[in-house]
């Protein structure tokens, strides 16, 4: 079993109270609400979401990546340094 350094049950909460947020806005749509109120949703919704990112992202940076490098094993070290440096090239992108 992989271990990851994120905490599941915190994330899954977390994005338990997105997908409700994201039903709101279908509601929104459904009962024809103002579109700026919309808008304002949905800016909610995706912040929410970069910063549930941005906590897996610290995480695999704090425990993946930091126990990588403290193994001694370069190959090890080296594809954790490359998916860091991807993730965030992708993480930067959406924000």
């Amino acid at each position: 079993m992989v271990q990851h350094g994120y905490d599941k049950e915190r994330i899954r909460n977390r994005l338990h109270r997105v997908e409700g947020q994201v039903r709101g806005i279908e509601r929104m749509v459904e009962d024809d609400r103002y579109c700026v109120d919309i808008l304002t949703q949905v800016a909610a919704v995706r912040t929410a979401l970069e910063s549930i990112a941005y906590e897996i992202l610290s995480d695999h940076v704090n425990h993946c990546v930091s126990d990588a490098l403290a193994s001694g094993e370069a190959e090890r070290a080296t594809e954790k340094s490359q998916e860091l440096l991807a993730a965030v090239q992708r993480f930067a992108k959406t924000t």
